[in-house]
């Protein structure tokens, strides 16, 4: 049997490495996408002082802290027993859509966006920001800084760290906001919503209007057809911040539609042999392996899985642009709401709309009068300790959940991470696997451009692998030990 290793995949955050397994014929019998890093935040996070999370697990990742900080709070609002004030909650919110704004733009551009914009098949060394600058522009690259920069900017000002940030506290936010700030945050909103709209122009120009990334977007190469999961408010549209937990099966109908502290009623994790990241599924349905389908409990936490679960945007550019993609992808209307698109590339579009929607959602709040409210906090009492919290937000790659447990003085006995990228393992797994079933074939030339499509296949998804390796006690692992002509000569295990 031939092993084809694209070791290490590139242009996420963290490390992996993907092997394939040819047959005798020459056709792909498996793949693994192995995650080798363990971080094991939730295990020595047992015994710290709970009000020190929001700064420790913002530590788990340099590209999402703002994610993490948040979800911690909003468990120890919790576990605390405090309600946040009114303003609290929407200054939170402001820095989290400032943060949104320049993530997305991070993975279109430099991670995700130079498989179009310089080509797939283009040399490694050109599929990369600086190759995306050449394509499109020196002016247009300098936008794309310019954007990150500003709502670097804002949340520095906002979070007190530009990259950790440090003014989420029980019970709401640290700080104020000044008129001057706030007049500030709005011009970087307004700002950001021409960058978007800028940003979904380029994407139907190179993408849309290209008939072979077209045909390569709605190949079946890059289909599933799974459970879909995302937050959404009281009028089932997406929220990044706030609301419930709603699951949808391949054919657009609502299965689930829960409270997030009632995640672990419906949500159970799965483990493997060959990788530290654990494999959430539905328990409803139940783990019946890498299979797609309404008989398997695999679910995808995306960009393109949050639109999918929603029935409307809730800001007018967005929602325009909301019912094109739907209607482009001949989606039609059953019960006032779109069928799923299952098209799996056209996440990066998804991705273009939800950072509209940011863009859009954070010049609400920052023209919101009550947003310079000097009345950002209610503090909690030792004497309310509940004991227990549990915190939900989207982040940029899924829906993310931290779950604590403490004693009576607030010192943790139980930490419980479900990260975006944990979410869909499974499915980035399966799409790996499709991907060089599809692609590699007998006697077929396999060249740089058919890797780079088969990691296009994870990079959608744009998976962040350090906030997901996060394994409580023993993981089920296997070391191979390899002579240097590649020969096995030891295998050590260490199962579950």
């Amino acid at each position: 049997m031939k092993r084809i290793s694209i070791d290490p995949i590139t242009r996420l955050e963290g490390h992996g490495k993907i092997e394939i397994f040819l047959d005798d014929a020459g056709e792909v019998a498996n793949t693994y996408f192995q995650v080798p890093e363990l971080r094991g935040f939730e295990q020595f996070c047992i015994g710290r002082l709970a009000e020190d999370m929001p700064q420790i697990t913002n530590r788990i990742c340099g590209v999402c802290p703002e994610a993490h900080h948040i979800a911690s709070v909003k468990a120890l609002d919790q576990l605390f027993g405090v309600e946040p004030t009114s303003a609290g909650k929407k200054i939170r919110e402001l820095l989290y859509m400032a943060f949104f704004v320049t993530d997305h733009t991070t993975h279109f551009y430099a991670l995700g966006g130079p498989d179009f914009i310089v080509g797939p098949d283009a040399p490694p060394s050109e599929r990369n920001i600086l190759g995306v600058v050449r394509k499109v522009g020196l002016e247009i690259g300098t936008q794309v800084i310019e954007c990150r920069a500003r709502n670097h900017h804002v949340i520095k000002m906002l979070g007190g760290r530009g990259v950790h940030p440090a003014a989420g506290q029980p019970g709401g936010w640290s700080k104020s906001i000044t008129e001057a700030e706030r007049v500030e945050i709005e011009a970087t909103a307004r700002k950001n919503i021409d960058f978007a709209l800028f940003s979904l122009k380029a994407f139907d120009d190179i993408v849309l209007k290209n008939k072979t990334y077209l045909d390569l977007v709605t190949s079946d190469i890059y289909l599933h057809k799974t459970y879909y999961m995302g937050l959404v408010n009281k009028k089932n549209q997406v929220n990044f911040y706030d609301g419930t937990v709603r699951v949808i099966d391949p054919d657009g109908k609502e299965i689930l539609n829960y409270h997030p502290n009632d995640y672990l009623k419906h949500i159970a994790e799965h483990v493997e042999p060959w990788t530290y990241l654990k494999f959430p599924y539905l328990k409803k349905i139940g783990w019946k392996g890498f299979e797609e389908g309404k008989n398997s409990g695999v679910y995808c936490a995306s960009p393109l899985s949050r639109l999918n679960c929603s029935d409307s945007l809730a800001t007018p550019l967005a929602q325009q642009h909301f019912e094109r993609f739907y209607e482009t992808f001949g989606s039609k209307k059953v019960d006032g709401r779109y069928q799923p698109v299952h098209f799996r590339l056209a996440t990066h579009w998804a991705r273009l709309i939800e950072l509209l929607y940011a863009a859009e959602n954070m010049l609400v709040l920052a023209t919101d009068p009550e947003i310079t409210s000097p009345d950002v906090r209610n503090v909690p009492s030792a004497s309310k300790i509940v004991g227990e919290g549990v915190g939900c937000v989207e982040a940029p790659r899924g829906t993310l959940t931290h779950h604590y447990a403490s004693d009576k003085r607030g010192v943790l006995t139980k930490v419980n991470l479900i990260v975006g990228t944990t979410n869909n393992y499974a499915v980035m797994s399966m799409s790996i696997k499709r991907a060089a079933q599809k692609l590699i074939s007998k006697g077929k030339v396999i060249d740089n451009g058919i890797l780079n499509k088969i990691e296009m296949a994870f990079r959608l998804y744009d998976p962040c692998l350090s906030c997901a390796t996060h394994a409580i006690g023993k993981m089920p692992l296997v070391v191979n030990i390899r002579n240097a002509d590649g020969t096995l000569k030891e295998e050590l295990r260490r199962d579950a």
